[in-house]
């Protein structure tokens, strides 16, 4: 019987999630969270695994949502951080909910299941304001670097500012990151 983690490894290997959406406005196609899920149902029956997706608020404008793959002994987590634009015009509070949760999901699954969305032009539109993303990837991956050395937050923030447009959201975040992150002794 094959553990969890390698279940995992042939489910990443072999998804396929298509980008089922068209944004008309951009004419461009996208992959949502309801894509990835539902390319995941055949490997749910195959691999005898289930996959849930939950969400929490960080605080009023932070939402983190967790995917999980179980198998029912063991499981295994991703997660997505974003913030929620709530000054966004001409969207209601629930739009403004409802939209980050979506880009939510839709990275949670994506850590999970390693589907990269850079190359997505869902991703890399300039058409309009998009739901801010209030942790790159790649920010969230250089906290190790900066612990490591033994660098405080601010200089880590500091060198963020210099590369990044980051906002009072996104710096809480980061901040809540930089302090799940711990160095292994």
């Amino acid at each position: 019987m094959e553990k969890l983690h390698e279940k995992l490894i042939l489910i990443q290997t072999e998804l396929k999630a298509k980008k089922g959406k068209t944004n008309n406005f951009g004419k461009y196609k996208y992959r949502s969270a309801d894509d990835i899920l539902e390319a995941l149902k055949p490997f749910c029956k195959k691999y005898a695994v289930y996959i849930t997706v939950t969400e929490d608020l960080f605080s009023e404008a932070v939402l983190n949502s967790t995917a999980t793959i179980s198998d029912g002994a063991e499981e295994i987590t991703a997660n997505a951080v974003v913030g929620v634009d709530l000054t966004q015009k001409g969207m209601s509070l629930p739009q403004k909910y409802g939209t980050a949760s979506s880009y939510a999901k839709k990275y949670a699954l994506g850590n999970l299941f390693l589907i990269d969305d850079t190359a997505d032009d869902d991703a890399t539109n300039k058409h309009s304001k998009p739901v801010k993303k209030a942790l790159d990837h790649k920010v969230a991956d250089s906290i190790p670097h900066y612990k490591q050395k033994g660098l405080t937050f601010d200089t880590f923030l500091n060198n963020i500012r210099e590369s990044y447009n980051v906002d009072q959201v996104e710096e809480d975040v980061l901040a809540l990151r930089w302090n799940e992150y711990k160095i292994a002794s």
